[in-house]
């Protein structure tokens, strides 16, 4: 009686991983896609990576390739429900974009414990390749060290040596803070004070009050999608810029500057990964965008496609969607497509690539729809992200 019932106990399982297989590569888009970070990400990443499969040809080892989505709504609880039912139930073997650095610090130790490869794109934390490693997580569009060398760098340069910190009261406002305060001291610059905001907060005045009365040269907001917007909106209001003081816009991208306007955003100073209109690579991939949805992309939707394309590339390679002998395939290949041209993925999982310093375009310097940036310098990606020696990644050691 007992070995027919383990008989039909492994008869089930073979079945169930029958099951499993035939439905072919699975992959899951999770992030915010109606808050704070909806038009940062949102369904705009989900659109780039069906772009990405349909780019790759639909199917992979001769299955079909499948996508789901959901929104986390910020909150890492939710997130870590959604991504172990994808993993336990709905057969998903990767998760990507990830905004929001808490949840993608839990995510990330969920698919730790899976055994799935998760590849973060939204979120910001450096942590992410650093102290919190995995051997199945990998980072790609940018971080906040990179951030920190880009926009701090340029700014403490320029003879920006005060800085105050407007910083999201999460993971990545802390890390943001963190890497650029670091490296403004490392600089010789001095930071002169710093205030935490909760999220998706409406009235920044007070905070806005404590920046101003600071007397700090650079006001740094560490913080990201409507949250920087609407501080920038606010600090117009209080005359902040007009009083000689200048906003840093940490993690600024090309979706909040066309929510901005050119008006307000003029002479903002930002770091991105990607800008669409940099050369015919980046364009390509802008103008096939444009089509679907009407707006052109910043670098977490652009940096979706590539890390949805290059999971499938590393599938094929790896002949098999095992994820130790994907996550080989992803650190061995390189990054080579519309995003990014010479990347490459170091041991703790960080993709390195160049970065782009931007300053954004007076309205009269505005030539066409979309044409928002002007571009300072290259950040090369070996100066934007520290060696998986010097990431503080376990694996590394």
């Amino acid at each position: 009686m007992k070995a027919g019932l383990l008989a039909a106990v492994a008869m089930s399982a073979l079945l169930l991983a029958g099951t499993a297989s035939a439905q072919g590569v699975k992959i899951g888009i999770l992030n915010d896609q109606s808050g704070v970070y909806a038009d940062y990400g949102g369904k705009y990443s989900l659109e780039a990576a069906k772009m990405a499969i349909e780019d790759f040809g639909g199917e992979v080892l001769g299955q079909k390739i499948e996508i789901v989505s959901a929104d986390h709504q910020n909150k890492p609880d939710l997130a870590t429900a959604i991504a172990r039912r994808w993993y336990e139930v709905e057969n998903v073997d990767m998760i990507t974009e990830l905004t929001t650095s808490s949840v993608a610090l839990a995510v990330q130790e969920l698919s730790k414990e899976k055994k799935k490869i998760d590849i973060v794109v939204g979120a910001a934390t450096s942590r992410i390749t650093g102290d919190a490693c995995t051997p199945y997580g990998f980072h790609w569009a940018y971080d906040t060290h990179a951030l920190a060398v880009g926009t701090g760098g340029a700014l403490v340069q320029a003879g920006g040596d005060t800085w105050f910190f407007m910083t999201a009261d999460y993971a990545f406002g802390y890390a943001l803070e963190k890497d650029t305060g670091d490296l403004v001291r490392e600089k010789g610059g001095k930071v002169v004070g710093s205030v935490r905001i909760p999220l998706n907060s409406s009235d920044f005045s007070s905070f806005l009050l404590q920046a101003q009365s600071s007397k700090a040269k650079i006001i740094g907001l560490a913080n990201a999608g409507l949250d920087t917007t609407n501080s920038i909106k606010q600090a117009a209001e209080f005359g902040i810029v007009k009083g000689g003081q200048k906003l840093a816009g940490l993690l600024l991208t090309l979706a909040e500057v066309h929510g901005l306007g050119l008006e307000a955003a003029q002479g903002l100073v930002l770091t991105e990964g990607y800008y669409w209109d940099r050369d015919d690579k980046s364009r390509d991939l802008a103008n096939r965008f444009f089509k679907r949805t009407g707006r052109m992309p910043n670098m977490i939707q652009a940096g979706t496609y590539s890390a949805t394309l290059q999971y499938l590339k590393a599938v094929k390679a790896a002949g098999t969607k095992d994820s130790d002998a994907v996550a080989r395939k992803l650190k061995e290949l390189p990054v080579d497509d519309d995003f990014a041209q010479g990347g490459k993925v170091l041991e703790n999982g960080r993709m390195v690539h160049d970065l782009y310093l931007f300053e954004v375009k007076k309205p009269s310097e505005s030539k066409k729809p979309w044409d928002y940036y002007k571009q300072l310098a290259v950040v090369p990606g070996d100066k934007a992200f520290p060696t998986a020696k010097d990431s503080g990644c376990p694996l590394t050691k």
